[in-house]
């Protein structure tokens, strides 16, 4: 039975999937960045507002998932769950620097001096960091500032956000769209900026976005 709790909670944790914030996604669909803040879940008279169907097709086709997938989240199969309740120091750096070397071992996890730390209410593990947006090459998702928190030892698949460090010190966050073993390919979040096909002995290392402070 569909509750209006479980549809919200669906919604966040449809976000937190691909790595957003509940506005973070409303704006990803083309929706008002409060649409789907908190306090937009109730009337004034207290009564449980409902998001509308435009909405949940718009937030469905902008992160690419099926009906199925939002369908099992409603329906608590799958959902991410976010521990919000403690602040965790994670190693902070910026993407500039990132790309200077030095900081990373061979498989793309914090290593040497110079890193900052950050507290955020983000699921993270020992070996996850944060990486500071630098720059509009990451537009409109994410934004100059914005702080990502990265899991190099997770899985990544198709339609993830990733961030890829390239042997000649590139560093770019974009979306997986195919690994083999001889090739990477990306899409660029940004539509001004070029989509890459590199090949992997030329990529250093690959990690997951799982979470960004939108």
């Amino acid at each position: 039975m569909l509750s209006h709790d479980r549809v919200w909670a669906a919604i966040d944790a449809l976000a937190e999937r691909y790595s957003l914030s509940a506005s973070g996604l409303a704006r990803r669909a083309g929706l008002d960045s409060t649409a789907f803040n908190k306090s937009k879940r109730l009337s004034s008279d207290g009564r449980p507002r409902w998001p509308s169907t435009e909405s949940l097709a718009k937030i469905i086709e902008a992160t690419g998932a099926s009906l199925d997938e939002f369908t099992g989240l409603i329906e608590g199969r799958g959902e991410v769950v976010v521990a919000t309740s403690h602040r965790r120091a994670v190693p902070l750096l910026g993407f500039a620097q990132a790309g200077a070397g030095g900081f990373f071992d061979d498989a793309g996890f914090p290593a040497g001096q110079g890193w900052d730390l950050v507290e955020l209410p983000a699921q993270s593990t020992e070996s996850s960091y944060a990486l500071q947006v630098q720059g509009d090459s990451m537009l409109p998702l994410y934004r100059n500032g914005d702080v990502l928190i990265v899991e190099p030892g997770a899985v990544t698949r198709k339609g993830d956000r990733v961030v890829v460090k390239t042997t000649s010190g590139e560093v770019m966050a974009k979306v997986l769209e195919r690994q083999t073993v001889k090739s990477i390919a990306l899409v660029s979040l940004n539509p001004e900026h070029p989509d890459r096909d590199i090949p992997m002995r030329e990529v250093e290392w690959v990690a997951r976005i799982v979470w960004a402070s939108q």
